[in-house]
């Protein structure tokens, strides 16, 4: 059986990155994924200019406090002014642009004036550079803005509109087929027939891929039958970058996942070593890679999480990076295992005020009650044991996880 981190770089490999691009403007690129490096062909600020309303001078000018200086000239933001004459001050506006021969700004605080006065009298010390913000300070000419591989947030867009660009190159979308599998399911919505229980799985593994920015194709469940289960994943080859399913991936007769992908393409891999979540499946129909996921739904979570993610995310062209995780202390001891353990847990305070982790009481797979229950999950590597108050790998499921 491949490990965990074994499995996940073998998951990613096995994905060719997306090669289709299209041009969208700013306004259609959030979380949209750059397909190109953008760099800026402007500096920002354009120019040196204040960063208060005040006075701009020369700092040379200053020779000790309490200096008056004659008003030249008044520069709002958004005009150019003349340069500063000698032994002279700018009535300056934030955001205006540093007249010639000004390294300084004086903020109007600490000045004695009068509106439409001829002088200003200076109240402190001045030294050069005092509120000036210098040419390029956010950004240089030739500075990246943006890298491809790299998911766009709000603020990457207004980086990108600060430099004037009103579009970018991205990644199409990578469509998603999602069907769960078994005879015992019903939708919700529906009337649950004896021996039956509602899906889960299905709209679960929606919700990340939308909320992640994939375009979703929702096959809903497929029967218990070898040809059942090969038409899906024919159908769903068709229409998708890359098909995922929930049960039938362990070895019952019930099971058809497996030899259905055997029959059709090819199999790479079914079995991780990891708990929960060990029957996992990676393999191929008719050129689309397929992530068969275990029926249990904390362990279709997981694996989902863990490999499926990092799998999708390769192949719409963004940069894997290792998952968020910080080093707290357990309020619980638990024994080694031969399996990588995931354990669902919550941050919460012992008697000394200090953040520790505490594990849900059931770790059934089936439990789905304990995800929504937990913070994160902790990492137990095969061959470690939790002992009370030492610190464990904490897998926050709030950030970085999705």
């Amino acid at each position: 059986m491949l490990t965990v981190d074994q499995a996940r770089k073998t998951f990613i490999d096995s994905v060719a990155p997306m090669e289709d691009i299209e041009t969208v403007g700013l306004d259609d690129a959030l979380l949209r994924i750059s397909a190109e490096d953008v760099t800026s062909s402007i500096a920002v600020p354009p120019t040196d200019n204040s960063a208060m309303d005040g006075f701009a001078i020369n700092a040379a000018d200053i020779a000790g406090s309490e200096v008056e200086l004659e008003i030249s000239q008044r520069i709002p933001a958004g005009q150019m002014p003349q340069p500063l004459q000698a032994g002279t001050a700018a009535r300056i506006f934030t955001g205006g642009v540093m007249p010639a021969n000004a390294d300084a700004v004086v903020i109007q605080e600490n000045c004695s004036f009068e509106d439409g006065g001829a002088c200003v009298k200076i109240m402190q010390q001045v030294r050069t550079g005092d509120n000036v913000r210098p040419m390029g300070q956010d950004i240089p000419i030739d500075g990246r803005i943006v890298s491809a591989g790299q998911k766009l947030t709000a603020t990457d867009l207004g980086l990108l509109a600060s430099v004037g660009c009103a579009q970018i190159n991205v990644y199409r979308h990578v469509k998603v087929a999602i069907f769960s599998t078994g005879d015992e399911l019903a939708e919700p919505g529906e009337e649950l027939k004896p021996g039956q229980i509602y899906n889960s799985n299905r709209t679960m593994l929606l919700a990340i891929c939308k909320q992640l920015g994939f375009v979703t194709i929702d096959c809903g469940i497929v029967e218990d039958t070898l040809a059942a289960t090969q038409h899906a994943l024919l159908t769903a080859s068709e229409q998708a970058d890359i098909i995922i399913t929930s049960g039938g991936v362990s070895v019952g007769e019930e099971d058809h996942i497996k030899p259905a992908i055997e029959a059709l393409g090819s199999l790479q891999h079914w079995k991780v070593q990891m708990k929960p979540g060990k029957p996992v499946v990676l393999g191929e129909v008719k050129g689309t890679p397929i992530l068969g996921l275990p029926g249990n739904p904390v362990s279709s979570y997981i694996v989902f999480l863990l490999l499926g993610i990092p799998t999708l995310k390769a192949l719409q062209g963004q940069g894997h990076r290792e998952f968020i995780s910080y080093k707290i202390a357990a309020n619980f001891d638990k024994k080694e295992g031969s399996r990588e353990e995931y354990i669902r847990a919550k941050l919460v305070s012992n008697e000394s005020g200090e953040l520790v982790l505490e594990r849900f009481s059931n770790l059934s797979s089936g439990v789905l009650t304990s995800l929504s229950w937990a913070d994160g999950l902790i990492r137990q590597r095969i061959g470690e044991a939790i002992l009370a108050g030492e610190p464990v790998e904490f897998l926050p499921l709030r950030e970085g996880l999705i």
